[in-house]
């Protein structure tokens, strides 16, 4: 079954726009994994916006206790600076099970494209390579329909996380045909590849199922800003549940 990791970041947006503790990003992982996720992903940014390098110790240990994955995303190529050490340093600290490398830039709202995978690659193997040493699964965010979606396999990785935003608006006016077949032929070249398939980004109750039933073999989804949003009326167990219902049904 396709296994569902929850990002947190937009809890830790909300704390942010603050100050102080709450709503605590923790005990919001914690009900999560409760209600029975699969894994925990954040994306802590140079900026500090979202998760901060302060919090992914305690939720290494808590994903940890429950036996799941803990999904660390981010900018390999982001220099260090205060109270961001960089991403290799953050994962060196924590071992997460998976990191999901994005080409995003500092002043980037959220994760909108992924890696071109062209001319030379050398400086993406060698970041690839560090970060598998610490013992890190790497899966690489690629566009649906990237024309050298196979060189992720010649840099190293593990699997890629294909971008579906551009599949969840066209799903949103009912003609996610051409989108949702790009997915699938992605999916299809990265698994002849050797590669395995996640996705994520702009997913949610509404598309998700369609989704997976048009994509063979997804091994992951990573949805944040959807069930936290959709969590704001049901709450986090009911909309965590929710989301297993339609992978199980999917299954």
């Amino acid at each position: 079954m396709t296994r569902l990791s929850v990002n947190v970041n937009k809890i830790a947006v909300l704390r942010n726009s603050r100050g102080g503790g709450e709503p605590d990003v923790l005990a919001a992982a914690r009900a999560c994994l409760a209600a029975g996720a699969h894994g925990i992903t954040v994306h802590p940014r140079p900026d500090r916006r979202h998760v901060v390098a302060e919090d992914l110790a305690p939720l290494a240990d808590a994903t940890a206790r429950y036996g799941v994955e803990f999904n660390i995303e981010g900018n390999p190529f982001a220099p260090p600076r205060e109270g961001y050490p960089g991403l290799l340093a953050l994962c060196e600290q924590v071992r997460p099970a998976q990191v999901t490398l994005v080409p995003d830039s500092d002043g980037q709202l959220t994760s909108d494209h992924g890696f071109a995978l062209e001319g030379d690659l050398a400086g993406l193997a060698d970041q690839v390579a560090g970060f598998a040493a610490l013992g890190c699964r790497v899966s690489l965010f690629v566009d649906a329909g990237n024309p050298h979606v196979e060189r992720v396999a010649e840099v190293g990785a593990h699997r890629i996380e294909i971008y579906t935003g551009p599949y969840a608006e066209a799903h949103a006016t009912g003609r996610a045909g051409e989108a949702l077949a790009l997915c699938a032929e992605t999916a299809r070249r990265a698994q002849a590849a050797g590669l395995g398939v996640n996705a994520g980004h702009d997913l949610s109750q509404a598309n998700l199922g369609d989704f997976l039933a048009g994509v063979p073999g997804v091994e992951e989804v990573s949805i944040g800003h959807a069930l936290i949003g959709e969590a704001l009326y049901a709450g986090l167990d009911a909309t965590v549940r929710a989301y297993l219902a339609i992978l199980e049904k999917a299954r």
